[in-house]
């Protein structure tokens, strides 16, 4: 039937229905409760005596639902007729009763389905709480005694006995258990304050003396009665150590993605690694590298050698300071050889590239040189460190104060956080490496130590736009030239970089060839503006990114105290004078080096001694920020307040501190030199006329000037090459014909002509009257060549002065 369904079992709902009724065997009402009263709106004189058929609804009949009570079947659901008329879903129970007289009665109870399956869906809830839920669950009254406890069989281990009702935590629980005083205290609050204290995470040993280590999160709830008043309290309590050992190993990991590999430094990866790991994650830590990571070598994916080499590169905890007798003995830049000793895991890590994990007594068995963290050591966790397929080296973990012990997630951490650092260390090497190779190339580029000559005092300043490679396309030089000249060179390859720093080296390369032929500065660069134009041709696909270069050269002679440049599209140079004034070179700029086809104008300036030659290159100008002129004005200002006593080196480093624009990205090199003549008797020059009698006149003018100057020793040798000379300008030279002895660090013979015929040494032949001049000086001169002038040449000769 539609309007009833039935149920097995004959119990009755706990506490009771919301109505009662008794009914004899004919199923009449012989007795009406007030609960029924309300629940229906009959009063009892309206129902007393009548049968229940009018109290059900549709077509329902009570006959039918006699006999299935008799049958057992005592619980149904009806649909009731309220005395309006209006239909009630209700469930309805039955109880068989007999009365005093022996006749067969049945007590009747009856709530409304939506009440009854509200009391349903409670009491399920309190049997999944109570029985099968995964917390426990304990109610302790106000004095914080045990009242009730679910799961009572999972605990039976940890406890003390069975009966815990009556007795509080402190009696039950064994000894280290968990805190039991901040328990107390938890439980105190709840009840002062009332209200409920949520997720409260507790550590504890849930099975007294072992190592294991277990984290619980704990509620607790106030109860109260109708009134309101607060009567008990409600712990819910569930395991959550794994949950927290997760969350443990996440923040490590984010820590160790945040503070590993902060630098390019392989000391302070290593070190980052190590203070990430303790005590977070292990009591001790210990970094190995191979000694082959810190050598400028590239690192291979052959095998490794049979006795790698491993360097302490960090160490954290215990191990951090062995001290006198400790167990470790290995510092901070040591070799380890203990661990690469026959039969060590490190060299089995190293080959196969797995993580090893020794606990407890896989440990004792370990040397104790491989057990830095020191002798209470029970977890020891290696793991190799790998990149790009080649082993960098080793991390070491222990564990000794904490009583965990590692578990394979955590090994799995440990290879993340050792793969990450590897990368770093890779990374830290290669930048080792190509920094190192870098400033190797930009020493064979760029002059370590300029030379010293006696009437010029130079220094410099580059500053790479790139710091990491320190690479660039400015370059500066000083060239000494014969006759106590000082060639000064700066110049700038457009872009930054291995590409302009190549193209700057080649173009070096060429200024100090070209140099040693004496061209005049504009004659230079025109030769240099050819080699810029085959470099750019030859290396097209390389040097894209280079597209020309600007370069200012200049020659200073002490004895003229003149100063003759020429510039292909530079900066013009800054000539501060000994009185504080500051004036820039009006010298034409020209085209830069590159475009061919071109000529470059010279200018010649005076110098009085003590002057300041500023060169720089146009990166200590201009940026982003400023343009050329603004550059400018800001070096003339700096300039003008340097003061007369100022070292070269103190201007250099004026001018980069205080003129290098802000967010630069260029490269930036100055070269200041400061000039001075040769005293009036270091030197001397007699015109010699043409005519043979004149190459003993020249020997005893020279013979005469040496003697003056306190060099009487060398008036020999220098004789035979002044006649020499002297006799090759009187038969293949032409007028005017001069001879110029200086004397500075060395001792410097000049013989000028009219012509401009190259002279050569050739080997004469033992019939040959002549022909052995030049030959001759070559054996007697440290050095000798030729230069040009606009009017002819000049054949010189150097020898050394002792002292």
């Amino acid at each position: 039937m539609r309007d009833i369904t039935f149920r097995g079992g004959g119990e009755l709902p706990d506490p009771g229905g919301e109505a009662e009724a008794l009914l004899d065997a004919h199923a009449r009402v012989v007795a009406w409760g007030p609960g029924a009263q309300r629940l229906l709106g009959h009063p009892a004189r309206e129902v007393l005596g009548r049968r229940a058929d009018e109290l059900l609804h549709g077509s329902a009949d009570t006959a039918d639902l006699l006999r299935r009570w008799e049958e057992g079947t005592r619980q149904a659901s009806l649909l009731l007729r309220r005395r309006a008329g209006e239909p009630l879903e209700a469930e309805v129970w039955a109880r068989p009763l007999t009365s005093e007289r022996g006749e067969r009665q049945w007590l009747v109870q009856a709530s409304a389905a939506r009440t009854y399956h509200t009391y349903a869906f409670g009491r399920a809830l309190l049997q999944a709480l109570f029985t099968d839920t995964p917390f426990h669950i304990d109610l302790f009254d106000t004095r914080m005694r045990f009242i009730a406890q679910n799961l009572t069989e999972r605990r039976a281990g940890v406890f003390r006995g069975t009966g815990y009702a009556g007795h509080t935590m402190r009696e039950m629980a064994p000894p280290g258990l968990l805190d039991l005083d901040a328990l107390e205290a938890r439980q105190r609050r709840v009840l002062e304050t009332g209200r409920a204290l949520i997720n409260t995470e507790v550590d504890g040993h849930p099975v007294p003396g072992s190592p294991d280590e277990y984290v619980w999160s704990e509620s607790i709830l106030p109860l109260r009665d109708p009134s309101g008043t607060l009567i008990a309290l409600a712990h819910v309590v569930s395991d959550v150590t794994q949950q927290v050992r997760s969350r443990e190993r996440l923040v490590l990991a984010n820590q160790a993605g945040a503070r590993i590999g902060t630098t390019l430094d392989l000391w302070q990866t290593a070190r980052e690694l190590a203070e990430v790991a303790v005590p977070g994650f292990a009591d001790s830590c210990r970094v190995d590298l191979l000694d082959s990571v810190f050598s400028d070598d590239e690192p291979t994916e052959d095998a490794q050698p049979r006795t790698p080499l491993l360097r302490r590169a960090a160490s954290s905890g215990p191990a951090a300071d062995p001290g006198p007798g400790g167990a470790g003995t290995v510092r901070v830049g040591d070799l380890d050889t203990a661990a690469t000793a026959p039969g060590s895991p490190f060299l089995d890590a190293l080959e196969k590239g797995e993580s090893v994990l020794l606990t407890d007594e896989g440990v004792r068995a370990c040397p104790d040189a491989l057990r830095d963290g020191g002798p209470d050591v029970h977890s020891w966790l290696l793991v190799p460190m790998l990149a790009r397929g080649a082993v960098l080296g080793t991390a070491v973990f222990m564990r000794s104060r904490s009583p965990r012990r590692f578990e394979p997630d955590d090994v799995l951490l440990a290879e993340q956080i050792v793969n990450r650092t590897a990368a770093c260390v890779d990374n830290a090497s290669r930048y080792h490496r190509e920094r190192t190779t870098a400033r190797t190339l930009r020493r064979s580029l760029l002059p370590q130590r300029l030379p010293s000559p006696s009437a010029v005092r130079t220094a410099s300043s580059y500053q790479p736009a790139s710091e990491h490679t320190g690479l660039g396309g400015d370059w500066f030089d000083v060239i000494p030239l014969s006759g106590t000249r000082v060639a000064l060179v700066v110049g700038d390859v457009v872009g930054h970089g291995l590409q302009s720093a190549v193209v700057m080296g080649r173009l070096r390369g060429a200024v100090r060839t070209l140099a040693d032929l004496d061209l005049s500065p504009g004659e230079l660069l025109t030769h240099l503006d050819d080699q810029m134009n085959r470099a750019l041709d030859e290396r097209a696909d390389e040097v894209s990114l280079v597209t020309g270069a600007t370069c200012l050269y200049a020659v200073y002679d002490p004895v003229s105290r003149r100063c003759r440049l020429a510039r292909a599209g530079h900066p013009p140079p800054a000539v501060v004078s000994a009185d504080g004034g500051v004036d820039f070179v009006d010298l034409a700029g020209g085209p830069p080096l590159g475009l061919g086809g071109v000529m470059f104008e010279e200018r010649e300036i005076a110098l009085d001694d003590g002057d300041l030659l500023v060169l720089y290159t146009d990166g200590l100008l201009e940026s982003r920020a400023q343009d050329v002129d603004t550059g400018l004005r800001r070096l003339r200002g700096a300039l003008s307040r340097t003061p007369a006593s100022a070292a070269p080196q103190e201007v250099c480093d004026m001018l980069v501190r205080e003129l290098l624009p802000p967010g630069r990205q260029d490269d930036v090199a100055v070269l200041v030199a400061r000039v001075s003549g040769l005293a009036p008797d270091s030197y001397v020059t007699w015109e010699i006329e043409a005519q043979e009698r004149m190459v003993g006149r020249a020997r005893e003018l020279t013979a005469r000037q040496l003697a003056s100057w306190g060099l009487a020793e060398e008036s020999f040798t220098t004789e035979l090459i002044v006649s020499e000379l002297v006799t090759n300008a009187l038969r293949y030279g032409g007028e005017p014909i001069t001879l110029r002895l200086i004397r500075d660090r060395n001792l410097i013979c000049e013989v000028s002509d009219g012509s401009s015929t190259s002279p050569h040494v050739r080997r004469a032949q033992d019939t040959d009257e002549g022909g052995r001049g030049l030959y001759l000086i070559t054996q007697l001169a440290q050095n000798w060549g030729t230069r040009y002038g606009e009017r002819g040449k000049t054949i010189w000769a150097e020898q050394p002065l002792s002292g």
